[in-house]
């Protein structure tokens, strides 16, 4: 999956609230990209209720990958505000979409969000994260996560799918994003452009 994370203007840092929102737009695409993976693959996820509840066991993963990263790359200040502006701009999102999209509140969607997010959390933080990513434990715990909102008929798959094929992928994409939003060098002008001496 491409993902657009480089700076086209760098003549300042970017503020960890900024790098956060650029992240919460990358990750919100990873997901809906993991998910559409998981529907092609003939795993029975409905839209609706089902769809979002996997769709936020995603975004959670992922925020908590985009934390490792940040922990390796940012001062301590600057990782917290970034992650808990990574954090509050998904649940914004995703509260917004389950809410318009099933006719539900807003606030509850945020709130149950933030609720699942914390007690994820702190299941994750046991967790390693090393020079090679996360480890078992980690993508494994997702998987776990998941079997929570899956059809009996894809109980026997979901986890070993998640481990092999959705979380590396998902995995991957977010490290190199945040390597170019942690980036500070401008983007080169694509070829072609139009940009650039005559």
């Amino acid at each position: 999956m491409r993902v657009k994370n480089r700076w086209f203007k760098a003549e300042r840092d970017k503020s960890p609230e900024e790098i956060a929102g650029a992240a919460a737009f990358i990750l919100w695409k990873i997901a809906q990209n993991a998910l559409k993976d998981l529907r092609n693959a003939d795993y029975d996820i409905e839209a609706g209720p089902s769809y979002f509840d996997y769709l936020g066991e995603f975004l959670i993963f992922l925020i908590q990958i985009a934390d490792r990263i940040a922990f390796e790359k940012m001062e301590n200040e600057a990782r917290t505000a970034f992650t808990t502006e990574l954090a509050l701009r998904v649940a914004g999102n995703y509260a917004e979409n389950r809410g318009d999209l099933l006719g539900l509140s807003h606030s509850t969607c945020r709130s149950e969000f933030v609720e699942r997010f914390n007690e994820r959390s702190d299941v994750y933080a046991e967790c390693g994260y090393g020079e090679d990513g996360p480890d078992f434990a980690f993508i494994r715990y997702l998987g776990h996560c998941l079997l929570e909102h899956c059809a009996d008929s894809d109980r026997s798959w979901i986890v070993d799918r998640i481990m092999a094929i959705e979380a590396p992928d998902a995995v991957s994409t977010v490290q190199r994003a945040m390597k170019g939003l942690l980036d500070t060098e401008p983007s080169e002008p694509r070829l072609g452009s139009g940009i650039g001496p005559d």
